[in-house]
Protein backbone atom coordinates (compact mmCIF):
# COMPACT_ATOMS: atom_id res chain seq x y z
CA UNK A 1 0.00 0.00 0.00
CA UNK A 2 2.80 2.48 0.95
CA UNK A 3 4.15 1.25 -2.43
CA UNK A 4 1.61 2.09 -3.92
CA UNK A 5 1.41 5.24 -2.76
CA UNK A 6 4.80 6.77 -3.78
CA UNK A 7 4.06 5.59 -6.94
CA UNK A 8 0.87 7.53 -7.41
CA UNK A 9 2.88 10.86 -5.98
CA UNK A 10 5.42 10.01 -8.94
CA UNK A 11 2.43 9.77 -11.86
CA UNK A 12 1.42 13.25 -10.25
CA UNK A 13 4.56 14.74 -10.46
CA UNK A 14 5.20 13.52 -13.97
CA UNK A 15 1.04 14.69 -14.92
CA UNK A 16 1.98 18.35 -13.14
CA UNK A 17 4.96 18.42 -15.49
CA UNK A 18 2.56 18.66 -18.35
CA UNK A 19 0.73 21.49 -17.30
CA UNK A 20 3.88 24.02 -16.24
CA UNK A 21 4.46 26.58 -19.03
CA UNK A 22 6.42 29.47 -17.30
CA UNK A 23 7.87 29.44 -14.06
CA UNK A 24 4.85 31.58 -12.15
CA UNK A 25 3.14 28.25 -12.90
CA UNK A 26 6.05 26.55 -11.16
CA UNK A 27 6.54 28.52 -8.21
CA UNK A 28 2.84 29.65 -7.76
CA UNK A 29 0.43 27.33 -9.68
CA UNK A 30 -0.54 30.27 -12.18
CA UNK A 31 -2.12 32.13 -9.10
CA UNK A 32 -5.30 29.71 -9.54
CA UNK A 33 -6.01 27.55 -6.65
CA UNK A 34 -9.58 27.63 -5.04
CA UNK A 35 -10.07 27.25 -1.40
CA UNK A 36 -10.18 23.49 -1.19
CA UNK A 37 -7.01 23.08 -2.69
CA UNK A 38 -5.55 25.98 -0.88
CA UNK A 39 -6.92 25.00 2.25
CA UNK A 40 -5.93 21.12 1.03
CA UNK A 41 -2.02 22.08 0.48
CA UNK A 42 -1.85 24.59 3.58
CA UNK A 43 -3.29 21.94 6.28
CA UNK A 44 -1.10 19.07 4.72
CA UNK A 45 1.90 21.38 4.36
CA UNK A 46 1.71 22.21 8.27
CA UNK A 47 0.76 19.38 9.39
CA UNK A 48 4.15 17.13 9.34
CA UNK A 49 6.80 15.31 10.65
CA UNK A 50 6.29 17.18 14.18
CA UNK A 51 2.41 16.77 14.07
CA UNK A 52 2.29 12.79 13.55
CA UNK A 53 5.41 11.29 14.65
CA UNK A 54 6.51 14.14 16.85
CA UNK A 55 3.47 14.54 18.74
CA UNK A 56 2.79 10.74 19.21
CA UNK A 57 6.23 10.64 20.80
CA UNK A 58 5.82 14.06 22.71
CA UNK A 59 2.89 12.65 23.95
CA UNK A 60 4.05 9.53 25.29
CA UNK A 61 6.89 11.27 26.86
CA UNK A 62 6.64 14.44 29.19
CA UNK A 63 4.33 16.34 27.34
CA UNK A 64 1.20 14.22 27.55
CA UNK A 65 -2.92 15.63 26.45
CA UNK A 66 -0.59 19.35 25.92
CA UNK A 67 1.18 18.24 22.73
CA UNK A 68 -2.04 18.86 21.28
CA UNK A 69 -1.27 22.76 21.25
CA UNK A 70 1.40 22.16 18.94
CA UNK A 71 -1.23 21.62 16.18
CA UNK A 72 -3.95 23.61 17.76
CA UNK A 73 -1.48 26.75 17.71
CA UNK A 74 -1.43 26.24 13.93
CA UNK A 75 -5.38 25.97 13.48
CA UNK A 76 -5.37 29.36 15.87
CA UNK A 77 -2.47 31.30 13.78
CA UNK A 78 -4.44 30.37 10.53
CA UNK A 79 -7.27 32.31 11.94
CA UNK A 80 -5.30 35.01 12.73
CA UNK A 81 -4.14 35.14 9.62
CA UNK A 82 -7.37 35.85 7.98
CA UNK A 83 -7.10 39.52 7.78
CA UNK A 84 -3.81 39.69 6.17
CA UNK A 85 -4.25 37.17 3.75
CA UNK A 86 -6.08 39.24 0.74
CA UNK A 87 -3.20 41.41 1.36
CA UNK A 88 -0.76 39.03 0.93
CA UNK A 89 -2.38 37.51 -2.27
CA UNK A 90 -2.38 41.36 -4.09
CA UNK A 91 1.36 41.82 -3.39
CA UNK A 92 1.44 39.33 -6.81
CA UNK A 93 4.81 38.08 -5.78
CA UNK A 94 6.47 35.00 -6.29
CA UNK A 95 8.52 34.54 -2.57
CA UNK A 96 8.72 36.87 0.60
CA UNK A 97 12.57 37.80 -0.43
CA UNK A 98 10.88 39.54 -3.71
CA UNK A 99 8.52 41.21 -1.36
CA UNK A 100 11.58 42.55 1.11
CA UNK A 101 13.48 43.08 -2.45
CA UNK A 102 10.61 45.62 -3.90
CA UNK A 103 9.26 47.34 -0.83
CA UNK A 104 12.68 48.14 0.93
CA UNK A 105 15.70 47.31 -1.22
CA UNK A 106 17.81 44.54 -2.37
CA UNK A 107 19.63 44.00 0.61
CA UNK A 108 16.69 42.94 2.63
CA UNK A 109 15.60 40.92 -0.06
CA UNK A 110 19.01 39.04 -0.13
CA UNK A 111 19.89 38.71 3.62
CA UNK A 112 15.89 37.68 4.24
CA UNK A 113 16.48 35.05 1.00
CA UNK A 114 19.23 33.72 3.24
CA UNK A 115 18.33 33.04 6.57
CA UNK A 116 15.11 31.79 4.83
CA UNK A 117 17.15 29.13 2.94
CA UNK A 118 18.66 28.15 6.27
CA UNK A 119 15.34 27.77 7.98
CA UNK A 120 14.00 25.35 4.73
CA UNK A 121 16.82 23.19 5.15
CA UNK A 122 16.15 22.71 8.67
CA UNK A 123 12.67 21.86 7.70
CA UNK A 124 13.28 19.70 4.76
CA UNK A 125 15.61 17.61 7.27
CA UNK A 126 12.83 17.47 10.19
CA UNK A 127 10.22 15.44 7.41
CA UNK A 128 12.88 13.48 5.75
CA UNK A 129 13.79 12.39 9.11
CA UNK A 130 10.28 11.38 9.54
CA UNK A 131 9.88 9.89 6.65
CA UNK A 132 12.64 7.68 6.95
CA UNK A 133 11.70 6.57 10.64
CA UNK A 134 8.49 5.12 9.21
CA UNK A 135 10.40 3.19 6.48
CA UNK A 136 12.77 2.34 8.50
CA UNK A 137 10.08 0.13 10.89
CA UNK A 138 7.91 -1.10 8.40
CA UNK A 139 10.95 -2.63 5.45
CA UNK A 140 13.52 -3.58 8.58
CA UNK A 141 15.94 -1.21 6.68
CA UNK A 142 18.58 0.75 8.19
CA UNK A 143 17.89 4.38 8.71
CA UNK A 144 20.35 5.44 6.35
CA UNK A 145 18.60 3.68 3.69
CA UNK A 146 15.13 4.51 4.49
CA UNK A 147 16.18 8.31 4.50
CA UNK A 148 18.02 8.29 0.77
CA UNK A 149 14.58 6.33 -0.60
CA UNK A 150 12.82 8.99 1.23
CA UNK A 151 14.54 11.37 -0.36
CA UNK A 152 14.94 10.42 -3.98
CA UNK A 153 11.43 9.81 -3.97
CA UNK A 154 10.22 13.06 -2.66
CA UNK A 155 12.46 15.35 -4.50
CA UNK A 156 11.72 13.52 -7.76
CA UNK A 157 8.09 14.86 -8.16
CA UNK A 158 8.29 17.95 -6.31
CA UNK A 159 11.00 18.77 -9.01
CA UNK A 160 9.01 17.58 -12.05
CA UNK A 161 5.80 19.55 -10.83
CA UNK A 162 6.41 22.83 -8.64
CA UNK A 163 3.64 23.84 -6.71
CA UNK A 164 1.19 22.02 -8.75
CA UNK A 165 2.62 18.78 -8.03
CA UNK A 166 2.68 19.83 -4.44
CA UNK A 167 -0.54 21.03 -4.25
CA UNK A 168 -2.42 17.75 -5.89
CA UNK A 169 -0.24 15.58 -3.56
CA UNK A 170 -1.06 17.78 -1.10
CA UNK A 171 -4.98 17.01 -1.32
CA UNK A 172 -4.44 13.71 -1.18
CA UNK A 173 -2.44 13.60 1.27
CA UNK A 174 -4.16 15.57 3.74
CA UNK A 175 -7.04 13.25 4.04
CA UNK A 176 -4.67 9.78 3.91
CA UNK A 177 -2.80 11.84 6.73
CA UNK A 178 -6.24 12.36 9.06
CA UNK A 179 -7.57 9.13 7.94
CA UNK A 180 -4.90 6.76 8.23
CA UNK A 181 -4.00 8.33 11.73
CA UNK A 182 -7.59 7.72 12.79
CA UNK A 183 -8.44 4.52 11.93
CA UNK A 184 -5.54 3.35 14.32
CA UNK A 185 -7.15 4.58 17.42
CA UNK A 186 -10.10 1.91 18.17
CA UNK A 187 -7.30 -1.34 17.36
CA UNK A 188 -4.93 0.79 19.87
CA UNK A 189 -8.15 1.53 22.91
CA UNK A 190 -8.86 -2.17 22.79
CA UNK A 191 -5.76 -3.48 23.20
CA UNK A 192 -5.19 -1.25 26.17
CA UNK A 193 -8.15 -1.93 27.32
CA UNK A 194 -10.24 0.55 26.89
CA UNK A 195 -10.06 4.21 27.83
CA UNK A 196 -10.89 3.73 31.77
CA UNK A 197 -7.93 1.58 31.85
CA UNK A 198 -5.58 4.23 30.07
CA UNK A 199 -6.53 6.63 32.75
CA UNK A 200 -6.02 4.17 35.64
CA UNK A 201 -2.58 3.63 34.19
CA UNK A 202 -1.16 6.62 32.69
CA UNK A 203 0.04 9.30 35.18
CA UNK A 204 -2.05 12.08 35.99
CA UNK A 205 -0.13 14.90 35.00
CA UNK A 206 -0.24 13.40 31.26
CA UNK A 207 -4.14 14.85 31.12
CA UNK A 208 -2.78 18.20 32.00
CA UNK A 209 -4.11 20.27 29.22
CA UNK A 210 -0.79 22.71 30.49
CA UNK A 211 1.32 20.80 32.19
CA UNK A 212 3.65 19.41 30.18
CA UNK A 213 4.23 21.49 27.29
CA UNK A 214 4.96 24.23 29.85
CA UNK A 215 2.49 26.20 30.63
CA UNK A 216 0.47 29.46 29.26
CA UNK A 217 3.30 31.62 28.20
CA UNK A 218 4.82 28.24 25.95
CA UNK A 219 1.12 28.08 24.56
CA UNK A 220 1.19 31.75 23.43
CA UNK A 221 4.66 31.58 22.20
CA UNK A 222 3.74 28.53 19.67
CA UNK A 223 0.75 30.75 18.20
CA UNK A 224 2.79 33.78 18.17
CA UNK A 225 5.83 31.64 16.51
CA UNK A 226 2.78 29.72 14.11
CA UNK A 227 1.63 33.37 13.56
CA UNK A 228 4.84 34.79 12.11
CA UNK A 229 6.29 31.93 11.12
CA UNK A 230 3.72 31.03 8.48
CA UNK A 231 3.36 34.89 7.39
CA UNK A 232 7.53 34.83 6.07
CA UNK A 233 7.46 31.11 5.51
CA UNK A 234 7.62 30.53 1.63
CA UNK A 235 6.25 26.79 2.06
CA UNK A 236 3.25 28.75 3.84
CA UNK A 237 2.73 31.85 2.22
CA UNK A 238 2.85 30.88 -1.16
CA UNK A 239 -0.21 29.16 -0.50
CA UNK A 240 -1.76 32.79 -0.23
CA UNK A 241 0.25 34.14 -3.08
CA UNK A 242 -1.11 31.22 -5.46
CA UNK A 243 -4.71 31.54 -4.71
CA UNK A 244 -7.00 32.79 -7.11
CA UNK A 245 -8.08 35.65 -5.36
CA UNK A 246 -8.60 37.05 -1.65
CA UNK A 247 -11.70 35.69 -0.91
CA UNK A 248 -10.04 32.25 -2.02
CA UNK A 249 -7.51 33.29 0.28
CA UNK A 250 -9.69 33.69 3.27
CA UNK A 251 -11.96 30.83 2.60
CA UNK A 252 -8.57 28.54 2.51
CA UNK A 253 -7.16 29.68 5.77
CA UNK A 254 -10.49 29.42 7.41
CA UNK A 255 -11.10 25.54 6.57
CA UNK A 256 -7.30 24.65 7.19
CA UNK A 257 -7.50 25.64 10.50
CA UNK A 258 -10.57 23.84 10.59
CA UNK A 259 -8.71 20.74 9.57
CA UNK A 260 -5.87 21.59 12.26
CA UNK A 261 -8.73 21.71 15.54
CA UNK A 262 -9.77 18.17 13.84
CA UNK A 263 -6.65 16.57 13.98
CA UNK A 264 -5.24 17.82 17.25
CA UNK A 265 -6.35 15.15 19.38
CA UNK A 266 -5.57 11.95 17.05
CA UNK A 267 -1.54 11.85 17.22
CA UNK A 268 -2.44 12.74 21.48
CA UNK A 269 -4.82 10.24 21.61
CA UNK A 270 -2.12 7.52 19.93
CA UNK A 271 0.58 8.66 22.07
CA UNK A 272 -1.01 8.35 25.29
CA UNK A 273 -2.19 5.31 24.47
CA UNK A 274 0.98 3.53 23.97
CA UNK A 275 2.50 4.77 27.48
CA UNK A 276 -0.74 3.19 28.61
CA UNK A 277 0.85 -0.37 26.75
CA UNK A 278 4.22 0.15 27.79
CA UNK A 279 3.12 0.76 31.78
CA UNK A 280 0.78 -2.29 31.64
CA UNK A 281 3.64 -4.36 30.27
CA UNK A 282 1.66 -5.01 26.69
CA UNK A 283 3.88 -4.40 24.22
CA UNK A 284 6.47 -6.98 22.51
CA UNK A 285 9.82 -6.66 23.41
CA UNK A 286 10.60 -5.53 19.59
CA UNK A 287 8.70 -2.04 20.45
CA UNK A 288 10.08 -1.67 23.72
CA UNK A 289 13.60 -1.96 22.50
CA UNK A 290 12.60 0.49 19.37
CA UNK A 291 11.06 2.85 22.22
CA UNK A 292 14.20 2.86 23.98
CA UNK A 293 16.47 3.59 20.71
CA UNK A 294 14.14 6.98 20.17
CA UNK A 295 10.85 8.05 20.65
CA UNK A 296 9.92 8.84 17.23
CA UNK A 297 9.58 4.91 16.58
CA UNK A 298 6.76 5.00 19.00
CA UNK A 299 3.82 4.99 16.56
CA UNK A 300 5.30 2.88 13.59
CA UNK A 301 6.59 0.00 16.08
CA UNK A 302 2.79 0.30 17.56
CA UNK A 303 1.10 -0.49 14.16
CA UNK A 304 3.90 -2.73 13.47
CA UNK A 305 3.43 -4.95 16.72
CA UNK A 306 -0.48 -4.36 17.03
CA UNK A 307 -2.69 -3.80 13.85
CA UNK A 308 -3.40 -5.75 11.29
CA UNK A 309 -1.86 -5.47 7.60
CA UNK A 310 -4.18 -3.44 5.79
CA UNK A 311 -4.59 -0.78 8.75
CA UNK A 312 -1.23 -0.66 9.36
CA UNK A 313 -0.44 0.48 5.63
CA UNK A 314 -3.30 2.66 5.50
CA UNK A 315 -1.69 4.74 8.95
CA UNK A 316 1.91 4.08 7.06
CA UNK A 317 0.70 6.26 4.09
CA UNK A 318 -0.94 8.66 6.14
CA UNK A 319 2.00 9.10 8.24
CA UNK A 320 4.05 9.48 5.12
CA UNK A 321 1.82 11.45 3.80
CA UNK A 322 2.10 14.46 6.61
CA UNK A 323 5.59 13.94 6.04
CA UNK A 324 6.21 13.60 2.42
CA UNK A 325 3.38 16.90 1.93
CA UNK A 326 5.37 19.29 4.06
CA UNK A 327 8.81 18.32 3.12
CA UNK A 328 7.71 18.74 -0.98
CA UNK A 329 7.07 22.36 -0.20
CA UNK A 330 9.65 23.09 1.99
CA UNK A 331 11.76 21.76 -0.78
CA UNK A 332 10.01 24.06 -3.30
CA UNK A 333 10.24 27.23 -1.48
CA UNK A 334 14.04 26.76 -0.91
CA UNK A 335 14.57 26.63 -5.02
CA UNK A 336 11.89 29.08 -5.58
CA UNK A 337 14.25 31.93 -3.25
CA UNK A 338 17.45 30.79 -4.41
CA UNK A 339 16.53 31.10 -7.63
CA UNK A 340 13.76 34.36 -7.89
CA UNK A 341 15.72 35.81 -4.79
CA UNK A 342 19.67 35.12 -5.38
CA UNK A 343 19.86 33.57 -8.69
CA UNK A 344 18.33 36.35 -10.84
CA UNK A 345 19.31 38.97 -8.80
CA UNK A 346 22.43 38.44 -7.35
CA UNK A 347 24.10 36.25 -10.01
CA UNK A 348 22.83 35.86 -13.48
CA UNK A 349 21.39 39.53 -13.84
CA UNK A 350 18.38 39.46 -16.70
CA UNK A 351 18.23 35.53 -16.80
CA UNK A 352 15.07 34.68 -18.63
CA UNK A 353 12.16 32.51 -17.46
CA UNK A 354 13.41 28.72 -18.41
CA UNK A 355 16.69 29.89 -16.92
CA UNK A 356 15.24 30.89 -13.22
CA UNK A 357 12.61 27.50 -13.41
CA UNK A 358 15.77 25.43 -14.23
CA UNK A 359 17.60 27.05 -11.62
CA UNK A 360 14.96 26.50 -9.20
CA UNK A 361 14.73 22.32 -10.19
CA UNK A 362 18.88 22.52 -9.85
CA UNK A 363 18.87 24.02 -6.27
CA UNK A 364 15.83 22.06 -4.95
CA UNK A 365 18.34 18.95 -5.70
CA UNK A 366 21.10 20.52 -3.87
CA UNK A 367 18.79 21.80 -0.76
CA UNK A 368 17.57 17.91 -0.69
CA UNK A 369 21.11 16.85 -0.54
CA UNK A 370 21.88 19.61 2.32
CA UNK A 371 19.16 17.95 4.11
CA UNK A 372 19.65 14.35 3.87
CA UNK A 373 23.07 15.05 5.59
CA UNK A 374 21.19 17.42 8.10
CA UNK A 375 18.57 14.53 9.02
CA UNK A 376 21.72 11.82 9.52
CA UNK A 377 22.80 14.13 12.62
CA UNK A 378 19.80 15.65 13.73
CA UNK A 379 17.89 13.76 16.58
CA UNK A 380 14.87 15.36 18.02
CA UNK A 381 12.19 16.10 15.48
CA UNK A 382 10.15 18.92 17.22
CA UNK A 383 13.15 20.77 18.59
CA UNK A 384 14.67 20.84 15.16
CA UNK A 385 11.13 22.21 13.57
CA UNK A 386 10.88 24.68 16.42
CA UNK A 387 14.27 26.43 15.89
CA UNK A 388 13.88 26.12 11.94
CA UNK A 389 10.56 28.24 12.13
CA UNK A 390 11.79 30.15 14.88
CA UNK A 391 15.03 31.59 13.48
CA UNK A 392 13.45 32.96 9.98
CA UNK A 393 10.40 34.41 11.95
CA UNK A 394 12.24 36.53 14.50
CA UNK A 395 13.81 39.35 12.52
CA UNK A 396 11.02 39.02 9.09
CA UNK A 397 7.99 39.22 10.64
CA UNK A 398 7.72 42.47 11.87
CA UNK A 399 9.28 43.97 8.71
CA UNK A 400 7.22 42.10 6.02
CA UNK A 401 3.84 42.87 7.94
CA UNK A 402 4.34 46.35 8.97
CA UNK A 403 5.23 46.89 5.15
CA UNK A 404 1.31 46.24 4.43
CA UNK A 405 0.06 48.57 7.01
CA UNK A 406 2.66 51.40 7.93
CA UNK A 407 3.56 54.04 4.90
CA UNK A 408 6.53 54.79 6.96
CA UNK A 409 8.69 51.28 7.26
CA UNK A 410 12.15 51.74 5.65
CA UNK A 411 14.70 50.05 4.00
CA UNK A 412 17.23 51.03 7.21
CA UNK A 413 13.93 49.58 9.68
CA UNK A 414 13.42 46.47 7.65
CA UNK A 415 17.85 45.80 7.76
CA UNK A 416 17.99 47.04 11.62
CA UNK A 417 14.67 44.59 12.32
CA UNK A 418 16.28 41.50 10.63
CA UNK A 419 19.58 41.60 11.35
CA UNK A 420 18.78 42.48 15.41
CA UNK A 421 15.66 40.09 15.95
CA UNK A 422 17.15 37.04 14.21
CA UNK A 423 20.43 37.83 16.22
CA UNK A 424 19.11 38.07 19.84
CA UNK A 425 16.88 34.83 18.68
CA UNK A 426 19.83 32.51 18.18
CA UNK A 427 22.12 34.06 21.12
CA UNK A 428 18.98 33.44 23.48
CA UNK A 429 18.32 29.88 21.30
CA UNK A 430 22.19 28.85 22.17
CA UNK A 431 21.89 29.80 25.91
CA UNK A 432 25.03 32.86 24.92
CA UNK A 433 22.46 34.81 26.56
CA UNK A 434 19.64 34.38 29.23
CA UNK A 435 16.43 33.57 28.16
CA UNK A 436 13.53 34.65 30.37
CA UNK A 437 12.18 31.52 32.11
CA UNK A 438 8.71 30.17 30.81
CA UNK A 439 8.76 32.36 27.65
CA UNK A 440 9.09 31.12 24.07
CA UNK A 441 12.29 32.72 22.85
CA UNK A 442 10.33 34.16 19.90
CA UNK A 443 8.65 36.47 21.65
CA UNK A 444 11.35 38.79 23.25
CA UNK A 445 12.92 38.02 19.67
CA UNK A 446 10.17 39.77 18.09
CA UNK A 447 9.31 42.55 20.96
CA UNK A 448 13.72 44.11 20.18
CA UNK A 449 12.66 43.37 16.36
CA UNK A 450 9.90 45.70 16.41
CA UNK A 451 11.19 48.25 18.39
CA UNK A 452 14.70 48.08 16.15
CA UNK A 453 11.76 48.55 13.12
CA UNK A 454 10.16 51.81 14.39
CA UNK A 455 13.39 53.35 16.00
CA UNK A 456 15.22 53.00 12.80
CA UNK A 457 12.49 53.61 10.39
CA UNK A 458 11.68 57.01 12.23
CA UNK A 459 15.69 57.99 12.36
CA UNK A 460 16.03 56.53 8.67
CA UNK A 461 12.52 57.41 6.85
CA UNK A 462 11.62 56.59 3.19
CA UNK A 463 12.45 58.66 0.50
CA UNK A 464 8.27 58.14 -0.85
CA UNK A 465 5.77 56.85 1.53
CA UNK A 466 3.88 54.56 0.04
CA UNK A 467 3.27 50.83 0.28
CA UNK A 468 3.52 50.32 -3.69
CA UNK A 469 6.14 48.25 -5.01
CA UNK A 470 9.26 48.76 -7.04
CA UNK A 471 7.97 47.13 -10.60
CA UNK A 472 10.72 44.63 -11.93
CA UNK A 473 11.04 42.79 -15.48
Amino acid sequence: MVIAYMLVMLAIGYFSSTKIKTNTDFMVAGRRLGPLLMAGTLAATEIGGGSSLGVVANAYGSWGVSASWYIIAMGIAFLILIPLAPKFRATEVKTVPEYFRRRYDKFSGGFSGIIMLMALVGLTAGQFKASASVLEVMLGLDYTTSLIIVTVVITVYAVMGGLWSVTLTDFIQVFLIVIGMLIAIPFALKLAGGWATIRATVPAEHFSFTQGIGGWGQIAGFVIMYVATFSVGQEAVSRYYAAKDGKAAIQGSIIAAIVNFVFAFIPVILGITMLSLFNQNLLDSSVVDALKNNSRYALPALAVATMPAVVTGILFAGIISATMSSADSDLLGAGSIFSNDIFKIFIHKGATDKQVMLTTKIAMVVVSLFSLVTALYANNILTLLAFSFTLRAAGTFIPYVMGHFWKKSSSAGSIASILIGSLVFFLMDRKIIPSIPKLNNIIPALLISMVAFYVFSLLFPPKKESFDLIFEE
